[in-house]
């Protein structure tokens, strides 16, 4: 917002106790009437969901529990990058089937990208997500597939993404999660198995040693800081879109 001109203030949980200390539909309708566009982080999707439905200014999502729109703007961003295109580009997501994936699929679905995501089973995408993704992909030429052994999905990969086995919230989850998700880590074997011309994403903060080794992280391969720098590029940009 600064660097568009603008200001922006930042109101955290213990200050509106959004759902507890007031209503959601009352913290909407009044923030709508002191600035021109809301970005919140929520746990509950429901929340920034009802926060929009309120709301008579523009509401982003931040990012919930079940989604991560800005993110996967960015994605595509950097990908269109190095490729030159999105449409037929093959994007495999390995690891836990979050928030991120979720947006990253239905995000690849709608350019005509091909997403692949490879997890253990109880840490897949739904049965309804993948539905859901495989309909926006037959509109567009893109394609979705659900893998479990992660070599097998990373063929022929032009992307390996990943992201975090413990997402917030999850922390009591830790040492199960880590011990069902170790063979899905992003690392030099499984890099060789996608190829050299592969390249490998991942949203940050990264847990170094755990979804993706430093010598994966930090490879001529890795457009890890690339894709930060886009997430700075394409919040502005939805930001003029939705208030310029």
């Amino acid at each position: 917002m600064q660097q568009l001109g603008g200001s922006a203030l930042m109101i955290g949980p213990q200050e509106i106790g959004l759902g507890k200390r007031e209503s959601i539909p009352d913290v909407a309708r009044s923030l709508s009437c002191f600035v021109q566009g809301i970005m919140a982080r929520v746990f509950d999707h429901a929340h920034v969901a009802e926060l929009a439905a309120y709301a008579t200014v523009p509401v982003i999502n931040g990012l919930s529990d079940g989604h991560h729109p800005c993110q996967a703007m960015a994605d595509m961003l950097t990908i269109y990058e190095r490729f030159g295109r999105l449409e037929g580009v093959r994007v495999v997501y390995v690891g836990d089937g979050n928030n991120v994936a979720r947006s990253l699929a239905q995000a690849a679905a709608s350019f005509g990208t091909h997403f692949a995501i490879a997890a253990p089973s109880r840490y897949g995408l739904s049965e309804d997500d993948l539905t859901q993704v495989a309909e926006i992909a037959e509109r567009t030429g893109g394609s979705v597939e659900a893998y479990e052994d992660p070599y097998a999905a990373v063929k022929n990969a032009d992307v390996v993404y990943t992201d975090t086995w413990v997402s917030m919230g999850q922390e009591a989850e830790t040492e199960e999660r880590v011990a069902v998700l170790r063979p899905y880590q992003v690392n030099d074997d499984l890099v060789r198995a996608a190829g050299k011309n592969a390249v490998i994403m991942h949203c940050l903060p990264a847990h170094r040693g755990y979804e993706i080794t430093d010598s994966a992280a930090d490879s001529q391969q890795s457009v890890i800081f690339q894709q930060a720098e886009n997430r700075l590029h394409v919040q502005k940009a939805i930001l003029v879109t939705l208030m310029g």
